[in-house]
């Protein structure tokens, strides 16, 4: 079987060392970000899992048990540990414990581990983000070194031999059309993936802010915290003593 001189095997040997290195340079982009895509799609889909599991958490007996169906759900998911942040908030908030945070009061207490979980759960879910970004918007420009690179060896091929006959200068183009091919199939991927997970990211961030606020209402409003409120709210129990 006669071997196909213009296969790619014959413009890989045909290369040199950057245009080698221009390559490998695009593979491993390609590898980071489909394998960026993938692990986003999963954790995406897990999400969306434990997101409709919340009408469980609402209809339990106790919040134990609600968080305890966040996590059968989704396995330790943002709405497992934004519920699990809001209870132990609700138990360890007090009123004079010698710390800075314990001058706030308690229902501020609880928005502000409310937002500092949020702050790291978004922190995570855009993790990854700016390596698809960055793969979208300088795919191409490497594929297109690759390019200008291999026209350079084709136009030397010609000014060497004299004449651009079809056998010299096919290898020199042939990498470079290939290159060009190379830098958008790594860019378009990403650049999709980039675009999809920012707005997934954006609705599902919704549903925790909103999720966040039930559970700020239940714990301040719907349920008293563990201290008395005369130990929590001193002066506000003054007040009404003196308006009796």
């Amino acid at each position: 079987m006669q071997e196909n001189a213009f296969g790619f095997a014959h413009f890989w040997v045909s290369g040199d060392g950057i245009s080698h290195f221009v390559a490998l340079a695009l593979a491993a982009m390609s590898v980071a970000s489909w394998y960026l895509i993938l692990a986003k799609t999963w954790d995406w889909w897990a999400l969306r899992r434990s997101a409709g599991a919340l009408n469980g958490f609402w209809s339990a007996s106790s919040v134990a048990e609600g968080i305890e169906r966040l996590r059968r759900a989704g396995g330790n998911s943002p709405y497992a540990r934004l519920a699990s942040q809001a209870s132990g908030c609700n138990s360890n908030c007090e009123a004079a414990t010698g710390r800075l945070a314990s001058s706030f009061d308690p229902a501020e207490q609880m928005e502000r581990a409310l937002r500092q979980q949020l702050s790291r759960t978004q922190a995570d879910m855009e993790n990854g983000l700016t390596l698809l970004a960055t793969t979208g918007a300088t795919a191409p420009f490497v594929g297109l070194l690759g390019t200008v690179w291999g026209i350079y060896h084709a136009l030397l091929v010609i000014g060497l031999s004299g004449q651009a006959a079809l056998e010299k200068v096919a290898g020199p183009v042939g990498e470079a059309l290939i290159m060009t091919a190379a830098g958008l199939f790594v860019a378009l991927p990403a650049v999709f993936a980039y675009n999809a997970f920012t707005r997934a990211n954006r609705v599902i961030l919704s549903d925790l802010d909103a999720f966040a606020h039930d559970l700020h209402a239940f714990f301040t409003v719907g349920r008293p915290f563990a201290a008395s409120s005369a130990q929590i709210h001193p002066m506000r129990a003054r007040v009404a003593m003196e308006s009796a």
